[in-house]
């Protein structure tokens, strides 16, 4: 008689994670850190263009020669896209995993209703469609010019950001990405040190003064550029 022969595997300590919501919270937390860290970093090349189209052209283009000669002309700038977009693809399945196993388990109402969650706790979720939606347009308006609203030149990047900002549909969107940027980190921060373990009693008030401090930061950080620009200060 011939023995029977297993066909089932064990599934791998990664695939295991990732089916746990414990594994899907920590890859949202640590995609979003990352995601931060390039925020901060990118608020920060942004506000160059307050020292003239020089010096901010002059950014954008040392941008592409990042690690030469060691890394070929640009190779720099597409490995932190495509981590970019690993985080961001990440990020999201995650969030929509966990929101649908969240539904799953509770399909009837709450009897009694749960106390009022935060705002920002509350947006996370349309907030993330806003990003993503801003995300696609940002990238055809000022990395390709496809939806550019002016004359789109490439390497000039600080006329391309003053040609996007003196329209006012351009304002409107990259102020209300902006706010839910914010809205996003504020909550988004918190969330991640709680699933990291880096939240405790000790803690907690410092993690959410931090949280907070980012939020406003990166989101005026932000919007000084179009604010900039509409006032006339940067032209």
């Amino acid at each position: 008689m011939a023995l029977a022969t297993r066909t089932d595997r064990r599934p791998s300590t990664i695939r295991t994670l990732w089916d746990s919501s414990v594994g899907k919270k920590t890859v949202m937390a640590v995609s979003g850190l990352i995601m931060l860290g390039y925020l901060v970093v990118h608020m920060l090349g942004n506000l160059k263009i307050f020292f003239g189209p020089g010096e901010f052209n002059g950014y954008a283009a040392w941008l592409r020669t990042l690690g030469e000669p060691f890394l070929h002309h640009e190779w720099a700038l597409w490995i932190v896209r495509v981590v970019l977009l690993a985080a961001v693809v990440l990020h999201a399945l995650s969030a929509a995993q966990l929101s649908r196993r969240d539904i799953r388990a509770r399909p009837v109402k709450y009897v009694h209703k749960r106390p009022r969650a935060g705002y920002a706790t509350r947006t996370m979720r349309w907030g993330g469609i806003i990003l993503a939606l801003f995300i696609v347009w940002h990238i055809l308006d000022l990395t390709t010019g496809t939806v550019h609203a002016g004359d789109f030149q490439h390497g000039q990047a600080y006329q391309n950001v003053v040609g996007t900002f003196s329209t006012w549909y351009g304002n409107t969107i990259y102020i209300v990405a902006m706010a839910a940027v914010g809205l996003h980190i504020q909550h988004g921060f918190w969330s991640a040190a709680q699933t990291l373990g880096a939240g405790n009693r000790n803690r907690d008030l410092l993690l959410k003064t931090t949280a907070n401090v980012l939020a406003l930061v990166l989101t005026l950080g932000f919007v000084a550029v179009p604010v900039a620009v509409m006032t006339g200060l940067v032209s």
